[in-house]
């Protein structure tokens, strides 16, 4: 089957929206992706034309996206293209959706803290809201690893970068 698979990098518009339906569980929101260009004649940067995408997405990636996105949040999302005619109220439409495979945050504008969502036991699904309890009680009752060794090793004595890196407090990593 042919199938048209693009990649859209832009802005989360429209909080997303979770349903729990008998097929599992379903998320949509609208993406906004707006193309710039370098005006020469000013030699700035400009805003073009905006796209809007309705972005779909289901099962687990459903639950995620719907527990990890909100409004202005910049997002890659690669998926299916549907594009859909209808005539409404004598006036014809085109819509433009992404039906998603993935969806992530865009690390060239921000970072992101990524945490692991578990699968549900026996076939049943997690709600979004629940999935982040889960994720913690599992975390307990997982075996135990060794920690990875996180520390910096320590600077050349010599260094005059050496002072100033001793005096921070290490960050804790959770």
């Amino acid at each position: 089957m042919n199938e048209t698979i693009i990649c859209a990098v832009g802005n989360v518009a429209t909080q997303p929206v979770y349903r729990e339906l008998t097929t599992g569980p379903s998320a949509r929101f609208r993406l906004a992706v707006t193309s710039r260009y370098l005006d020469r004649g000013k030699n700035e940067w400009t805003d073009g034309h905006t796209n809007f995408f309705t972005v779909w997405a289901n099962r687990q990636l459903a639950t995620n996206a719907a527990g990890s996105l909100n409004v202005g949040d910049p997002v890659v999302v690669q998926g299916r293209l549907k594009v859909r005619s209808d005539v409404r109220e004598g006036q014809s439409w085109t819509s433009a959706d992404i039906d998603a495979t993935a969806i992530g945050h865009d690390l060239a504008r921000g970072t992101s803290a990524f945490r692991r969502a578990l699968r549900p036991e026996g076939g049943a699904t997690a709600s979004a809201a629940g999935s982040a309890s889960v994720s913690a009680s599992a975390s307990a009752s997982a075996p135990s690893e060794p920690e990875p060794e996180w520390e910096t090793p320590p600077a050349d004595v010599d260094s005059p970068q050496a002072d100033s890196q001793q005096a921070e407090e290490p960050v804790a990593v959770t």
